[in-house]
């Protein structure tokens, strides 16, 4: 056994290298990638390229090779794109040619090789499958349009951007209230109490109901989601990133996540059996009966891209996207805003004039609310929850800034150096919602404010996410003033791990009744 592994190391060796070798030779005819640090075969850039600080360390590098510069993650060249001016021109100017989703392998082993399904009698078996299915945030080509549009058609149907959604918004955040409430001014540690109730608002669009916050089932699947973000940033996945053609042979933590995603994928593949045990085309309840409808009507198409698979992949990337990302950012918010009580003051203050003291808030609310709006946009844009960005893919040969990028080259956006342009943001370390305000005080958009990401590849639910963070914001100040357990001096806001995330530090904070 151990003759064999070790054979097995070497022979995964011996093809990295010539992977490596390939590459080079593929630049060398097929195109000219920007200039970037020299790679050492097999290891690529690691030297370079701290696993614990990815995001830091690119922008080490743009110190001395400008804003678009090659880095190979192991034996992989990687295109890095700094700063507004050329992430807009990509993303934006250039979107279809860098509308590809690219190599993310820390999760990609979840959506290849057998996907779980279910029989009409509902017995478990596996289906191999080497074609990665991904649903709709990772997948490309046809399959990827296919997805995205249904997608936005379905959340569209059911409120996302209108008012039916905002109600689902209120009425949780009522819900998250009485929870608040019970603590009675003790500290409290938010994560699972605003993470509940972020969850629901997505939960209810694709299964058709919210949980109950003390249902086991439920909170066990946000711990997994929490996990599963954290995992996705520690230096052992951006390990695995670079080197999966070993990784994934050997023993460690960067397994977690494959587990922890495979949970996930069981608990939505429970919830479509249960769909259609009771499906009726005539009424479709959540996001989950109307991808059945589809699946009905493409039953004999073999090629159709509605399949029992793709719903379940489809459904966890909204379902995980739509409870994570909210909730750190809220999380993360609370944690400013006790270091800055001047800030939380004002914001008080704001809240009592438009909305007063019992009205719900309401999304018209935000265009009189201009310093609360401009806040909210301070705090996501400080905390820059994905700062690397999702990674792009080059669909076509690519003419960019003097360089020839080869059909199907990774391409890193990097988000949060967009969100930090000195050229746009005059503090760009520093919390100053004065960014988004302009000197009568009234709220201004800023062009790289790109939290969202931007192109073709935008996320599916910024409108949906926008409202949430307004209407949850407002609502919890609107009831609760903040109280840190340490003088505001002392509060520590830097990222608990800082990878593919930005993970917000653990803290507790008392909310006292106003």
């Amino acid at each position: 056994m151990e003759l064999g592994g070790a054979f097995t190391m070497l022979l995964t060796l011996c093809l990295s290298c010539l992977l490596i070798f390939i590459a080079w030779k593929r630049i060398s005819k097929g195109g000219k990638l920007p200039p970037g640090p020299t790679p050492i075969p097999f290891l690529g850039n690691l030297l370079q390229i701290r696993t614990d600080a990815t995001f830091q360390s690119f922008m080490k590098l743009r110190e001395k090779y400008g804003p678009v510069f090659t880095v190979y993650m192991g034996p992989r060249p990687v295109v890095v794109l700094c700063g507004h001016e050329a992430v807009k021109e990509a993303l934006v100017d250039r979107a279809e040619e860098f509308s590809g989703r690219g190599e993310l392998a820390s999760i990609e082993r979840n959506f290849q090789g057998h996907v779980k399904s279910w029989t009409q009698e509902g017995e478990r078996r596996q289906k191999p499958d080497t074609e990665i299915l991904a649903g709709v945030a990772l997948a490309n080509g046809e399959r990827w349009r296919i997805l995205r549009r249904f997608s936005l058609t379905i959340l569209r149907d059911f409120g996302m951007g209108k008012r039916s959604i905002e109600e689902r918004i209120q009425e949780e955040a009522g819900f998250l209230l009485e929870e608040l409430r019970k603590t009675k001014g003790a500290p409290t540690e938010p994560t699972f109490f605003l993470s509940r109730t972020v969850s629901n608002v997505i939960s209810s669009v694709v299964f058709g109901s919210r949980f109950d916050y003390e249902d086991k089932q439920f909170l066990k699947l946000l711990q997994m989601i929490n996990e599963s973000f954290i995992e996705m940033s520690t230096p052992w996945a951006q390990l695995y990133d670079m080197y999966s053609g070993i990784m994934q042979h050997l023993p460690g933590r960067h397994n977690r996540i494959y587990y922890l995603v495979e949970e996930l994928k069981d608990f939505i593949a429970s919830r479509v059996k249960i769909n259609e045990e009771s499906f009726d085309p005539q009424n479709p309840r959540d996001f989950i009966d109307c991808f059945l409808i589809k699946m009905h009507q493409d039953k004999n198409n073999p090629h159709t891209e509605f399949n029992l698979k793709n719903l379940v992949l489809t459904t966890l990337n909204l379902f995980f996207a739509g409870t994570e990302t909210v909730s750190s950012t809220l999380r993360y918010g609370f944690l400013l805003l006790m270091k800055h009580p001047e800030v939380e003051a004002k914001i008080h203050e704001e809240i009592d004039h438009v909305i007063g003291p019992h009205r719900i808030p309401s999304v018209d609310d935000r265009v009189k609310m201009p310093y609360t709006d401009a806040v909210i946009h301070e705090i996501q844009r400080l905390t820059d929850i994905v700062p690397m960005g999702v990674p792009h893919n080059v669909i076509r040969d690519t003419h960019f800034r003097g360089y020839l990028l080869p059909k199907g080259t990774d391409v890193f956006p990097l988000l949060g150096s967009v969100l930090k342009d000195p050229k746009y943001f005059r503090y760009p370390d520093a919390f100053y919602p004065q960014h988004f305000l302009d000197e009568r005080g009234h709220f201004k958009k800023n062009e790289a404010f790109v939290p969202f990401s931007s192109g073709k590849r935008v996320c599916l639910g910024e409108a949906m996410a926008r409202m949430e963070l307004f209407l949850y914001f407002t609502s919890i100040l609107q009831n609760f003033s903040l109280r840190p357990l340490v003088p505001p001096a002392d509060i520590d806001i830097t990222p608990k791990i800082s990878g593919f995330g930005n993970i917000p530090p653990t803290y507790e904070v008392c909310l006292l009744a106003r």
